[in-house]
């Protein structure tokens, strides 16, 4: 990702949704947030910014390490992608993009990225 503290580790969910079901006796579980930051300068094109394949990706390998947890019976309830629209993240302002939706930050004009289809065909 953009970031350097934000490891890409999708068996950590599966690692740790199974510790919960062990530790904690099976108590439902929500993801509430996970999500794959973008980088973005004024200079990136829309289809650099709308075109986010590496986006799908992670979500993808996320959610495939929940289904493996899910089979060994863990009681997963939810997740929630971070961000449906692309924010403003506190140290980096808005050149980092977690949204599934591009905001152009001049006209607040939103657009679905490429991940929005990959989400709805999931």
């Amino acid at each position: 990702t953009a970031l350097d503290w934000l490891y890409v580790y999708p068996q950590g969910m599966e690692k740790i949704s199974t510790y919960v079901k062990d530790r904690y006796n099976n108590t439902p579980m929500f993801i509430t947030e996970n999500g794959f930051a973008q980088e973005s300068s004024k200079s990136s094109s829309m289809n650099e910014l709308a075109y986010d394949f590496k986006r799908a990706e992670y979500v993808a390998g996320y959610l495939k390490s929940l289904q493996k947890a899910i089979r060994n019976g863990a009681d997963m309830r939810g997740y929630f992608a971070w961000s449906l629209l692309d924010n403003f993240e506190w140290v980096h302002g808005y050149t980092k993009r977690f949204g599934l939706y591009h905001i152009d930050y001049a006209t607040l004009k939103r657009s679905p990225k490429f991940s929005v289809a990959w989400y709805k065909e999931f």
